[in-house]
């Protein structure tokens, strides 16, 4: 267990890249807000339906698709709690609904208990470059996915 910064005996120990801590202020405002925020778009969208307005690229009407092509309605799905579609329309929408979810619990205790639990990433510059090799290799296997499904981001659009 993780109190005031350090973790009571018993527990196992956090990995050395991440250091978990309570503090008695939000020390991730921005994260909290764009978070809250997205999570209340998905909620509406599940509501009233898909924004009016047209959010696709520049090339989304030639058929090339970008990783965040059915972002928007796999957030929808994703709020409506139909999982496999939204893994159908984009993976990405699911675990960015659900992160907005966790940052959005992490808030409600925040506020209740006046303590925010703050997680800090200790980088190396090996870890950054390994991290930036493992995301562009998902973003690119992401892109050729989305790619693969061209015929089912179009539909309707």
């Amino acid at each position: 267990m993780i109190e005031s910064g350090h973790i009571s005996e018993g527990s196992a120990a956090p990995p050395s890249w991440l250091r978990l801590s309570w503090r008695p202020r939000d020390q991730h405002r921005l994260v909290t807000i764009f978070a809250g925020l997205g999570l209340a778009i998905a909620v509406a969208m599940s509501v009233f339906g898909l924004p009016p307005v047209d959010l696709h690229g520049p090339f989304h009407q030639f058929g090339i698709m970008d990783p965040l092509c059915g972002g928007t309605r796999a957030a929808r799905y994703t709020a409506q709690g139909e999982w496999a579609l939204a893994w159908k329309y984009n993976p990405l929408g699911i675990l960015t609904v659900l992160g907005a979810g966790v940052v959005t619990a992490r808030t409600v205790i925040g506020m209740l208990t006046r303590r925010w639990l703050t997680a800090q990433l200790h980088w190396t510059l090996r870890r950054g470059r390994a991290v930036t090799v493992v995301v562009i290799g998902l973003l690119v296997a992401l892109e050729i996915r989305q790619q693969l499904q061209a015929h089912l981001l179009m539909a309707g659009t």
